[in-house]
């Protein structure tokens, strides 16, 4: 509930501070005192867009602030949906700076407007006659069948339910649209795949096969090298390892001469060793090399295998080309996994659907329960206020399509007359007519959900002072479930008031200014007993007005 309004210089406003109560508060004021400056500053707070001209003094900013008790309205999860830290004494401020610049916060956090608005649907509902033009929105209309339905935790279930079912959808496109694309490209990476494939490809294959080919491409050249080199080793006479011998063991006769010596003498035997494993490993190889055409062919075949592939795929190394064989793995397999995955997501869709279509149903069936209890309550409080013959005629049509609140079109139609025609309620009701449909279906509303403070702007305009008790007997009423204002020109509507509370100028310095305060009991009396005879009170009025007031 509203708890407290702080407004300076804002239009007429230098300075105004005021607290509420809860119950009914009722608003009156001479025409033009500045009622309309009071439901402006509120509506900034709630959101609407600033306007310059509206600070009083153009070198101040104008600064309003609303105090929110929501302790008892379990809104912490709007505030969490937009990122502000919950308080259950809430504090909205709105800030006009002088260069035109807008600023909100909550609880002293920077927000948005759109933020702000997201908000303050939660806590205050100012309706007036231009409000009324909710009553021919879906939206609105099917908010009071379901509050009456008590449909709110179905209605989770089916919207968060609906989020996924959609997102299933989006998926399935999405796959689909894939599947078309990786057909265009599965035959050639599928070609270039199977090519990879059966080169059997390793890494570091490529320098090994260079290897092989220039030695059997050049058996010949390397078994003379190998059997000629043998000769100049092994030679009895003139072979090297013979004739390091000999200097090895001239040097033997000369090594204890000096430590020079011995050292090139062991050198020399160093040298030696080293030439009979030479002698033995060009051993081992003679003979392992022979002349084979086929080898050569097959080695050859796949080197043109490697530098086709190399070329083709515009690689220098084989690692590479292995690399790229993985990609095509994954894209091929991608490919065949696809219809598998589409079938995958299309069962899901069904499942989802089948639990959309089963809360959708159960949505239907109790709106089509509490739709007579409210044609009922409607008539019932429409006679009330002066509208005998008011008659409701709501229709609920099923559809095919998932809609974001169930599978059900509604009509409310409505006639004002007895024998007239149901007609929509944009084309049947008059702007008066509509004002008391809405404060029926609110008054009905509070029984059920738990509403935010509101606050009616004149909706007592042009009814008679037996309408106007009935009025304000139904917001009296309201206003045990939650805090009921009513901005009145009506005393029949002002004395049902708990607390009331007077708009009023002043002229301070030449300079016109709105105040508001609370009212005393003897206040009110003088207050009613001039809304009922004007401004010279009589002892007929005053008697009047404490009549009304007890």
């Amino acid at each position: 509930m509203l708890t407290s309004l702080s407004i300076s210089n804002f239009a007429l406003i230098d300075a105004l501070d005021i607290n509420f109560n809860n119950g009914f508060s009722i608003i009156t004021g001479e025409t033009g005192a500045g009622k309309s400056i009071l439901l402006g500053g509120l509506s900034l707070v709630l959101g609407k867009r600033a306007d310059l001209s509206q600070i009083k003094d153009n070198s101040k900013k104008c600064v309003i602030e609303a105090v929110f008790d929501i302790a008892n309205y379990d809104l912490k999860s709007v505030f969490v949906e937009n990122d502000l830290d919950y308080d259950p004494q809430t504090i909205i401020r709105r800030e006009i700076l002088p260069s035109g610049k807008s600023r909100a916060f909550v609880n002293d956090t920077p927000v948005t407007l759109d933020s702000l608005n997201a908000l303050s649907a939660h806590l205050l509902d100012i309706h007036s006659q231009h409000q009324t033009l909710q009553l021919v929105d879906d939206d609105f209309q099917f908010k009071v069948i379901d509050a009456l339905a008590r449909n709110k935790e179905v209605l989770k279930d089916y919207k968060l339910e609906l989020k996924n079912y959609r997102t299933l959808i989006q998926e399935l496109s999405q796959l689909e649209a894939n599947l078309i694309e990786a057909k265009k490209e599965y035959d050639y990476n599928a070609f270039l795949l199977n090519e990879l494939n059966d080169a059997q490809l390793k890494d570091g294959e490529l320098e090994e096969l260079e290897a092989s080919y220039e030695q059997l491409n050049n058996v010949e050249v390397i078994n003379e090298v190998i059997g000629y080199s043998k000769s100049l080793l092994e030679d009895e006479d003139v072979g090297a390892i013979e004739r390091l011998n000999e200097i090895k063991r001239q040097f033997s006769n000369i090594s204890n001469f000096s430590k020079q010596y011995a050292s090139i003498k062991e050198r020399i035997e160093s040298v030696a060793i080293e030439l009979d494993d030479v002698l033995l490993e060009l051993d081992n190889l003679e003979g392992q090399l022979s002349a084979d055409p086929e080898e050569l062919d097959k080695v050859n075949g796949k080197l043109l295998v490697i530098n086709n592939l190399l070329q083709k795929h515009s690689v220098a190394e084989v690692s590479e080309l292995i690399k790229i064989k993985e990609e095509l793995t994954e894209k091929v397999s991608a490919s065949e996994n696809l219809d598998a995955d589409i079938s995958s997501i299309k069962s899901k869709i069904e499942t989802s659907k089948a639990y959309l279509d089963k809360l959708a149903t159960e949505v239907s069936v109790k709106r089509e329960t509490a739709i007579p209890k409210l044609i009922s309550s409607l008539e019932g409080i429409l006679k009330q206020l002066g509208m005998p013959n008011a008659r409701f005629n709501i229709q609920l049509d099923k559809v095919e399509d998932f809609k974001y609140n169930g599978k059900n079109n509604l009509h409310f139609l409505f006639t004002a007359n007895k024998g007239g025609q149901f007609l929509e309620l944009k084309k049947s009701a008059s702007g008066g007519e509509l004002s008391r449909i809405m404060l029926a279906i609110k008054s009905i509303l509070a029984n059920y959900v738990k509403l935010p403070t509101i606050m009616f702007d004149e909706i007592d305009t042009g009814v008679s002072g037996e309408i106007s008790d009935k009025m304000g007997d139904i917001m009296k009423q309201m206003s045990k479930h939650m805090q009921v204002f009513s901005i009145t020109h009506l005393p029949q509507i002002a004395s049902k008031g708990d607390w009331h509370y007077k708009v009023f100028k002043t002229d301070v310095d030449d300079v016109t200014q709105t105040n508001m305060k609370l009212l005393t009991q003897d206040d009110r009396i003088v207050e009613l007993a001039q809304m009922l005879g004007g401004a010279n009170i009589t002892e007929s009025a005053i008697a009047h007005a404490k009549q009304l007031l007890n």
